[in-house]
């Protein structure tokens, strides 16, 4: 697991900035594939997931293994996932990008909001999804789902490196959802990408008020003309930005 710690002040900037504004700063960087595919929110929230990402990795299931007593084991993966992921922290299942069978539940995941976690992040399917939406806490998946996860997926591994919608997920890293989906920034990084994109965000707030306004977007974005940047620089100095 990374060393990296979330801080709160890095949490509160991602939190009021878009997963599209992290991919450009992530793209600057070389880094191209790290927003989870096919994955979308269970239900838009009022703000952004923010939280580190704390792993659960579903393989094939294999029928002799997967009766529906292994349910009865206290030691059963996909459990003690539920019950051990931090609080403040985000879990990210991995199901191979098959959404034919649940990875969770609305029990399951209810439990995972009143421990306090902050968010559910599967590239499979999801059951109960209207429950699940009702949930103050963020959930994103390919699709509902009403078959339990043994009929596919068997869980197998926690808090190790996996997939999450063809993207790398390392136990730590840092996962964002807002309404276009999720991106995972690397640990390391989270604390640079978090003060680009605010910085990205102001700009781009600027321009959406000139583009209204019938400014041209050539010269303007990106600024590569002096009289856009010094306008910006008055529209910062007004706005208080």
């Amino acid at each position: 697991m990374s060393d990296y710690v979330l801080s709160e002040e890095t949490k509160a900037k991602l939190k009021k900035v878009s997963t599209a504004s992290i991919a450009t700063a992530l793209y600057k960087r070389g880094l191209r594939n790290q927003f989870v595919q096919d994955v979308v929110p269970v239900s838009r929230k009022p703000e952004n997931m923010v939280g580190q990402a704390f792993t659960l990795r579903y393989i094939p299931a294999r029928e002799d293994r997967n009766p529906i007593t292994v349910f009865r084991d206290p030691e059963h993966p996909q459990r003690v996932a539920v019950e051990t992921c931090p609080q403040g922290w985000v879990l990210v299942m991995d199901a191979r990008k098959d959404a034919r069978a649940a990875t969770a539940g609305s029990i399951l995941i209810t439990r995972l909001a009143i421990r306090g976690v902050a968010g559910v992040v599967s590239d499979g399917g999801i059951r109960d999804a209207e429950g699940i939406g009702a949930l103050d806490m963020p959930s994103y998946c390919a699709k509902p789902s009403a078959p339990t996860n043994l009929t596919l997926h068997e869980a197998l591994d926690i808090n190790v490196p996996i997939a999450c919608g063809d993207a790398p997920v390392f136990p730590g890293d840092v996962m964002v959802g807002d309404g276009d989906g999720v991106m995972v920034i690397p640990a390391h990084l989270a604390d640079e990408i978090a003060d680009e994109c605010t910085g990205m965000e102001t700009f781009e707030d600027f321009v959406l008020e000139q583009v209204h306004a019938g400014a041209a977007i050539i010269g303007l974005y990106p600024c590569t003309k002096d009289e856009n940047q010094a306008k910006f620089e008055e529209w910062r100095r007004r706005t208080g930005r």
